[in-house]
């Protein structure tokens, strides 16, 4: 095989790159949503009931351990790709992904240890992932000129984003024919990448520098942002008589806790000769502005996909005669719209954005992603489809418009050496604001239904026959289980009253119970309220990204890179 001595010898090598990194994004994302659509039939598969008593942690990690594992391990792997090479720490990553791909499909217990074995296997999927997340950007952008790389991590960043929403269908099509499926599907993609990879990639010349591990600082780290994330995460789940566990002191010590390891953290890396997270590189103001702009769209969007997939599954699919069984694959077609907005956004805005600057098309992007929010906000709870398909696609684009040129901003205005580290801090800003956001829409959603839900629900269940003492018990129960048991495709009020009690009700109270209307006229007005308020919350957090975005100045990159822009000359930050 032709030995590759400088990555623009051969002018095929950056499409080689292009490719194998956009594979392993696309993998990484649609992993990270695949589980969503599927949970009702991995929970079948393994015999478990995610809404008893107990079992909700179980439920929660398997949706967010992916992602909080990837946020925490993703800037000290970029760095690791800076001292010892981001294509050998990429190759590592494929194969640890491919790995814990193939384990997840091989479960053969049931109950919670089988539930605890998935989540275990998640976290190690979440490593590969990180390896390769953090590595990527920064092999793209040793690969491409300057006057390329808004296309090239466009296509990269698009598919990053579209992966998310891929993996909803995915999840919908394969978990009902095997739960395992979902998993395995990535094992083929998995070890072709691998030796693709292994075979083609080469180290930038330059890119790798050597240096020490900061230890300290990634002990330090990890500590305070995982406690901080379990924080949110526990935030949102009852704690005694109260709707969530905000107050609770194992929530208030997490968050405290992990705020205290994260102030030591910045106070080590401020010192130490070999830091982890490199400070200096806030210095640079296209690249402070990017990630900040990054962090506020990741916060608006964060919970968007969660909000939108229980206002489906929950109310608008069961109104127009959906099965509540049917609701998790439907759910995922209805919101293709969004994904086609970004897979037609992202390639343009990247090609304009290397001749023009990320700063117009970034900022545009969150202005329309504030012009759909309020226009999300004004639709009412049973929409007319079309017109929420539109709504969809201007978010879609807005969010393509956004995403492609801020990551090319971003990554041209970092040092080569730094890449790896400067890449690795925008992914953990932008994965762990995700974290935040659905923390946040979900606090604003359980506050929303906490309001009135109860009496609601109580109400309607006595109308139809449930005795008074157990309709009073069930309307008391925490919002947060209603919620869930949507967003799984259950029949919501087969799953909170006892299936004893249910049995002794007139036929024709049955039906109504666990009909299609019964369910989503009860929580509509509830749900209308609590939505509204995290629509706000998103409308203003994209208008602050849309502002902090502006401030970036005008088109930068990095003097070390001018010699590589034909025809063109470093511009100044104004």
């Amino acid at each position: 095989m032709e030995k590759i001595k400088t990555l623009h010898e051969r002018t095929d090598y950056k499409w080689i790159a292009l490719a194998n990194t956009t594979l392993g994004v696309i993998m990484a994302t649609i992993d990270a949503s695949i589980m969503l659509i599927a949970l009702p039939d991995i929970f079948r598969g393994i015999k478990l009931n995610p809404l008893a008593p107990g079992n909700s942690f179980y439920l929660l990690w398997m949706i967010l351990g992916f992602l909080i594992v990837s946020s925490v391990l993703v800037v000290s792997f970029g760095r690791l790709g800076d001292m010892f090479g981001r294509v050998k720490m990429y190759n590592l990553g494929f194969v640890v992904y491919t790995i814990a791909s193939l384990l997840l499909t091989i479960t053969w217990m049931h109950g919670s240890s089988a539930a605890l074995y998935l989540v275990i296997m998640r976290v190690f999927q979440g490593v590969g992932a990180a390896f390769i997340m953090a590595n990527s950007v920064a092999i793209l952008t040793d690969a491409f000129p300057p006057h390329q790389r808004g296309l090239a991590l466009g296509i990269n960043n698009v598919a990053g984003i579209s992966g998310s929403f891929i993996g909803l269908i995915l999840g919908g099509l394969l978990g009902p024919i095997d739960w395992r499926l979902i998993f395995l599907i990535s094992v083929p993609f998995g070890i072709a990448g691998t030796l693709w990879a292994y075979f083609m990639l080469k180290e930038s010349k330059g890119a790798k520098r050597g240096g020490k591990i900061d230890w300290i600082g990634n002990l330090t780290f990890a500590l305070g942002l995982v406690l901080i994330m379990i924080g949110i995460t526990y935030g949102i789940e009852p704690h005694g008589t109260s709707a969530m566990g905000w107050t609770s002191p194992a929530v208030l010590s997490e968050l405290i806790a992990g705020a205290f390891f994260m102030i030591v953290f910045a106070v080590y890396e401020s010192y130490t000769k070999y830091p982890m997270f490199r400070l200096h590189l806030f210095k640079i103001r296209a690249y402070t502005s990017g990630v900040l702009s990054s962090f506020l769209a990741a916060i608006a969007r964060g919970g968007l996909m969660f909000m939108l997939i229980i206002w489906l599954q929950g109310i608008w699919l069961p109104e127009h005669g959906y099965s509540f069984s049917r609701t998790p694959l439907m759910a995922g077609i209805f919101m293709l719209p969004l994904t086609a907005g970004i897979l037609l956004a992202g390639p343009v805005s990247g090609i304009l954005s290397d001749k023009y600057g990320a700063r117009p098309f970034a900022t545009g992007g969150m202005i329309g992603s504030a012009l759909a929010f309020i226009l999300l906000d004004l639709m009412p709870i049973n929409f007319v489809y079309w017109q929420f398909a539109l709504i969809l696609l201007l978010m879609g684009l807005s969010m393509g418009f956004f995403a492609s040129p801020n990551r090319a901003g971003v990554m041209n205005s970092l040092p080569a050496k730094d890449r790896g580290a400067g890449g690795g801090m925008n992914t953990t800003f932008q994965n762990s604001a995700q974290v935040l956001s659905i923390g946040i829409f979900f606090t604003l959603m359980i506050i929303g239904l906490a309001a009135t839900l109860p009496a609601s629900l109580a109400s309607g269940l006595a109308q139809h026959g449930v005795p008074n003492v157990i309709a009073a018990k069930i309307g008391h129960l925490p919002p947060v289980s209603v919620l869930f048991a949507a967003f799984l495709g259950y029949s919501p009020i087969k799953q909170l009253v006892p299936p004893n009690v249910f049995a002794t009700l007139s036929k024709h109270n049955q039906a109504i119970l666990s009909g299609h209307s019964f369910f989503p006229d009860l929580i509509s007005k509830s749900f209308s309220s609590g939505l509204g308020e995290a629509f706000v919350f998103a409308i203003f957090a994209s208008l602050i990204a849309a502002i902090a975005s502006w401030s970036r100045g005008q088109k930068y990159i990095h003097k070390e890179h001018v010699a590589e822009i034909p025809e063109a000359v470093e511009e100044k930050i104004v």
